[in-house]
């Protein structure tokens, strides 16, 4: 592991593959003054804390001040105020969304399927378990917490899963390539308490989803009203609600594939960037760095197909940038 700020190291590298991908917003004028730091530079930092898993504003204040090639790698014209940075990173989440549905539409142009698979993606959610202790439903009702929890973190919520259970956080919703290999194409950080197939409703409406001729969700998404919108954008959104019962039909083949791909993009995920709960607290904050955590393997997976490297080798990629170790 290298300890010199001045050498080239993984983490710098892949600070500058990120920036490869990233997909300039439109201009807009702001009222006010000019700001000082660019929203891609607080981006780039989240990737950053991602990467090291260091997610306190301090920390992170800490060791920009202490790495000058960094702050120049991340295009900061000095060290933020902690302050700073609690606040802009706080305010990073719709960006870094933009930034993922921006890399999903360029990923389904170029990424193709084999000649006799479709072009298919899946959909479906996950919950990320807040820290904190519980806040049961009771005090949230009559917003009273407790004096003996501390720490309570007060913008998530309770929902429940088949399999999981009740469970108090927030939740990612995500749409993955199927064929060749699993990829995120767009990923929504939303409240514990919003439904999955809103997340997909109000994505097609403003017309921010990345469309496949297939689209396969559970029966979370499977409202008529839903799968004809759907429809109406050139797609066909298959659910259980649409299979036949004969469970040797090509549609249930077909369906198959939605276990085996956005289940397992979940995970990959998760272990690439060892986020498999909340890393911090509030709705803005987690999402900021969860849906960087999606764009990250995004860039990634991007980078790996366009220089005929194996798909799959993330993890390995991001433990060298963790560590440092020299490029």
């Amino acid at each position: 592991m290298t300890t010199d700020p001045a050498a080239p190291d993984a983490l710098l590298r892949i600070v500058e593959q990120v920036k490869e991908y990233y997909a300039e917003p439109p201009p807009h004028r702001q009222r006010g003054r000019p700001r000082t730091f660019s929203g891609r530079s607080f981006l780039l930092l989240a990737v950053v804390a991602v990467v090291l898993r260091t997610f306190k504003p301090q920390e992170l204040h800490t060791l920009l001040a202490k790495d000058d090639k960094l702050c120049r790698a991340l295009e900061l014209v000095r060290v933020p105020h902690r302050r700073t940075i609690e606040r802009r990173l706080q305010a990073t989440l719709p960006e870094a969304e933009t930034q993922v549905q921006a890399l999903g539409h360029q990923i389904l142009e170029e990424v193709e399927s084999g000649p006799d698979e479709p072009q298919a993606s899946a959909i479906d959610g996950r919950m990320y378990q807040a820290q904190g202790p519980l806040w049961h439903a009771r005090d949230r009702e009559q917003g009273r917490v407790p004096p003996t929890l501390r720490k309570v973190d007060t913008e998530s919520a309770w929902s429940k899963s088949g399999y999981r259970g009740w469970v108090q956080g927030y939740r990612l919703v995500l749409q993955g390539l199927v064929f060749p290999a699993p990829v995120p194409l767009f990923a929504r950080w939303c409240p514990n308490s919003m439904g999955e197939g809103t997340v997909l409703e109000q994505a097609l409406a403003a017309h921010q989803l990345p469309i496949t001729e297939l689209l396969l969700g559970d029966s979370t998404f499977g409202s008529p009203d839903l799968v004809a919108a759907y429809a109406q954008h050139g797609g066909w959104l298959l659910t259980p609600q649409q299979l036949p019962a004969n469970p040797q039909s090509w549609q249930q083949d077909l369906y198959a594939y939605r276990r085996e791909t956005i289940e397992l993009l979940f995970q990959r995920i998760i272990q690439t960037c060892d986020l498999k709960t909340c890393p911090t607290k509030g709705l803005a904050r987690n999402g900021t760095f969860i849906i960087v955590s999606v764009w990250l393997y995004q860039v990634l997976f991007f980078s790996n197909y366009r220089h005929t490297r194996p798909l799959a080798h993330i993890k390995e990629i991001i433990d060298e940038a963790r560590w440092r170790i020299a490029a």
